[in-house]
């Protein structure tokens, strides 16, 4: 499957460059491993396309809802991070 997603100019700068090898989105669609992420590079200031785009294959999918990992808490004190690894 093709998913096409809007991204922001700076961190589609850094996918470009291969320092961003992960995404961070809300789970309000289907994603698995083998589908492809059309990502076009969207200006929030003009709220245009600017023209850019950069195809990824998802190679691991992995979702929070139902996980029981930590405290509610502690999830409100500190929020989630993503780590990116080679």
């Amino acid at each position: 499957m093709r998913i096409e997603k809007k991204v922001w100019p700076m961190y589609f700068q850094e996918i470009l460059n291969g320092n961003k090898t992960y995404e961070l989105r809300l789970a309000d669609f289907d994603c698995k491993k083998g589908d492809v992420l059309m990502l076009r590079e969207w200006s929030p200031e003009t709220k245009e396309y600017t023209g850019r785009v950069i195809e990824k294959q998802v190679t691991y999918v992995g979702k929070t809802k139902g996980l029981t990992f930590w405290a509610k808490e502690d999830i409100e004190k500190y929020g989630f991070q993503i780590i990116s690894f080679k």
